[in-house]
């Protein structure tokens, strides 16, 4: 039975690169692998199929061989160049086994390992995150155990060599045809065990206790930023380094300001006779009170600048603005002289366009729509 093309096996052009016969080889391996396709002898033909393909694509001279000559160039059986060369497999089988098993080819070797870093959500009150403050926090973390000194091993003995891998923090396991390299599920890579486990942690090496520092946060913090406390994360393991500690900042939301940047917003409400007289108003800011004049004719959403009143920001440069939104409040509850005053008061405005221009101006726009409509 004629044997198929290498090249239409793997579903690429003869002058295919190295890269593109590996992205195909790779695709065809993880779609015929027999772990995936259990009981399925159609898949395993075509995975060994793909297999011989790429052993002889992979390897420079053999593919010279096949080009010219085609299988007879390479089958041993016939003079050619085959027999048991592996090419480039040891580099594409690692990529497709980190898929298949959830890591590089063999994990990695054991030893001491970085604790992991930590991270703590600090919650702040706006006035704390502009002016800066220092907060004392509890965190919950792997520290260290005392009595055996982070060895897992209990006081007066050592851990021992593996005796299911050796020593060497890896083991050999069969996959269909073939074998691979993992992490020794004993030792975790370490290539030693604990033969008489520490009490207190159980063989760990580490235990669970909860940590009180005081946190120095300084001032123009915003949320979303980070305060690094380097080495009070986890403990690391086998004697390996400790992590940080990320204080991550939350402000909570304000009464009345709202920060964008270094800037501060707030809306003010004034009367109606003082947006229309003008009048002076106090407001409020981080800094205490300040006077605002308020111009006669004063319409709402009229925005007044405060410069420097915003924040300074953590980063450098100078304050921010505070910016003071007017917003004209309509009086209700009135009695009846109130209202009798305010009856009195539309009733000179009756009419006269020069007391209400944008109203005069809308409804004349009003006006000249439903004319051309």
């Amino acid at each position: 039975m004629a044997k198929r093309d290498y090249y239409e096996i793997l579903g690429v052009e003869r002058g295919a690169s190295e890269a593109e016969l590996k992205k195909a080889y790779r695709r065809l391996a993880m779609k015929h692998h027999p772990d995936r396709n259990p009981d399925d002898k159609s898949a395993e033909d075509k995975f060994k199929e793909a297999n011989a393909a790429y052993e002889i694509l992979s390897d420079a001279s053999k593919r010279a061989a096949y080009d010219q000559y085609g299988h007879a160039g390479v089958d041993p059986q016939m003079g050619g160049g085959g027999g048991g060369g592996n090419g480039n497999f040891s580099d594409i089988f690692g990529d497709v086994f980190s898929d298949f098993f959830g890591g590089a080819r063999g994990g990695s070797r054991g030893g001491a390992q970085r604790g992991s870093d930590l991270r703590y959500t600090l919650e702040l009150d706006l006035e704390e995150a502009v002016r800066g403050t220092t907060v004392t926090i509890r965190v919950p973390t792997l520290v260290n155990c005392k009595p055996c000194d982070g060895s897992g091993a209990k006081k007066g003995t050592s851990p021992v060599t593996c005796t299911t891998c050796g020593g060497i923090g890896q083991v050999r396991m069969q996959q269909g045809f073939f074998s691979v390299q993992q992490t020794c599920p004993r030792c975790h890579g370490s290539g030693k065990m604990i033969a008489d486990p520490c009490t207190s942690c159980h063989g760990q090496g580490r235990v669970e206790e909860h940590k009180t520092l005081s946190v120095k946060v300084p001032a123009g913090v915003d949320t979303g930023d980070r305060i690094r406390l380097t080495g009070e994360g986890e403990a690391g393991s086998m004697g390996g380094p400790t992590g940080d500690l990320y204080v991550v900042v939350n402000v909570r939301e304000h009464a009345i300001f709202q920060r964008d940047g270094k800037h501060l917003y707030c809306e003010v409400p004034i009367s109606i006779v003082d947006a229309a007289l003008g009048g002076e108003l106090e407001v409020p800011t981080l800094d205490g009170r300040v006077k605002l004049k308020i111009p006669d004719g004063t319409q709402t959403g009229k925005m007044f600048r405060l410069r420097g009143k915003g924040v300074a920001p953590v980063r450098g440069g100078g304050p921010g603005d505070l910016m003071c939104r007017v917003a004209v409040e309509t009086p209700v509850n009135l009695d009846k002289r109130q209202r009798e005053l305010l009856e009195e008061l539309r009733s000179s405005l009756l009419g006269n366009v020069s007391n209400s221009p944008k109203a005069s101006g809308w409804f004349e726009g009003v006006k000249r729509f439903f004319g051309d409509v």
